[in-house]
């Protein structure tokens, strides 16, 4: 079984990964889901829409816990039902695959289908939900910081209770109040307008959510977000993506760095053309004016790696940027063999470039004024 089956990640691919296998957690630095968060919260300022997209895959995590469960205390309480059959339980747990095909998952259809099918017999008035309650007091104050989930989206373990919905059981065991909460927290703390953390989507899509979630049908299916969730992909897809793969898989530089490296390399080239033109001027010899080449060689440098997004030295050495002076090594080969095919190219062109520049400053003939 391969990585990508396990749902690890794939490093034997020979190209840049998807959007989807970025979220799916299928990619390394610097092409990982937490280098996309940073992307997204630093120079998109946009981070509210992945956080959205994460939030609604940790709901589904948590009805996929809930329904699995819910079949655990099924097969508990009727042993002999297991053994003398395996559709005992076949809705709870042997629905399908998920989309990335781990076994086990209950396919996302069948499990909306049987989570409305249980609502029925699990009616609850909002009023006394865990989730209204959560809500109302969550709406009016802005206290929940942008952060990122960055859980596994699919939870087995009793422990694993980080979900939008707080675990209501001691013992973090998923009820269906807790599936309600979760529902109604993405819908009061992204969808509706004036939110927290409001993100821009179609009108009809958060009408269908919202009557779906407040209706009297009373929804928490993860299939409820479905539309919402699409839409929000395709946005991140269409417009933060080919810039985060440019950023981080054609160069290695963050802009803040990108900027101060342009500041130190004007600065430091207008100062090497004011020497050069002063030793000129002044007549000093060839040896002397050999003096220019530190200058001009970090002004070009610095120049040309802001350029290109790209500092070569680090790329060789197999270092990207993250946040401002924090590298981090490169893991994704695509990626790494990438950055070394560029980093060669432009260090060619660096040198030459600046064996030209230094040349025409130290042997051109002084005079004296």
């Amino acid at each position: 079984m391969d990585a990508h089956t396990l749902g690890g990640p794939d490093l034997s691919r020979n190209r840049f990964p998807t959007l989807f296998e970025v979220l799916s957690r299928q990619t390394v630095a610097p092409l990982d889901l937490f280098s996309f968060y940073i992307y997204m919260r630093d120079q998109q300022r946009s981070v509210d829409y992945l956080d959205f997209w994460l939030d609604v895959s940790q709901h589904l995590a948590l009805c996929r816990m809930y329904v699995r469960r819910l079949h655990r205390s099924v097969i508990e309480d009727t042993p002999e039902l297991e053994k003398n059959s395996k559709r005992s339980s076949y809705i709870l747990d042997n629905a399908g695959e998920g989309p990335s095909n781990e076994k086990g998952n209950v396919s996302d259809q069948r499990l909306s289908a049987f989570l409305r099918s249980d609502h029925g017999s699990r009616q609850h008035s909002p009023q006394n939900s865990q989730g209204s309650n959560q809500s109302n007091r969550s709406t009016p104050g802005r206290e929940r910081p942008p952060r990122p989930s960055f859980m596994p989206l699919d939870t087995n373990s009793p422990g694993d209770s980080s979900s939008p919905g707080q675990m209501s059981s001691s013992e973090n065991v998923p009820r269906r109040e807790d599936l309600r909460a979760s529902a109604e927290k993405i819908l009061y703390t992204f969808l509706l307008p004036g939110s927290e953390r409001e993100i821009i989507i179609p009108q009809s899509i958060l009408h269908d959510v919202q009557e779906a979630i407040e209706g009297p049908d009373q929804r928490s299916d993860p299939e409820l977000f479905d539309a919402a969730k699409d839409y929000v992909f395709q946005a991140m897809e269409r417009d933060a993506f080919p810039g985060f793969l440019q950023s981080k898989g054609l160069g290695n530089l963050v802009p803040q760095s990108m900027m101060i490296r342009l500041i130190v390399g004007l600065v430091s080239f207008f100062g090497a053309c004011w020497a050069a033109f002063i030793l000129i001027f002044l007549d000093k010899s060839r040896t002397t004016r050999c003096w220019l080449i530190l200058p001009f060689t970090v002004s070009i440098y610095f120049i040309f790696t802001h350029q290109y997004m790209l500092d070569p030295i680090l790329a060789l050495l197999g270092y990207s940027e993250y946040t401002l002076m924090d590298f981090n090594r490169i893991r994704e080969p695509f990626v790494k063999k990438t950055l070394r095919a560029r980093s060669i190219t432009l260090l060619l062109l660096f040198l030459f470039v600046d064996a030209a520049v230094c040349c025409l400053f130290i042997f051109v003939p002084g005079k004296r004024l």
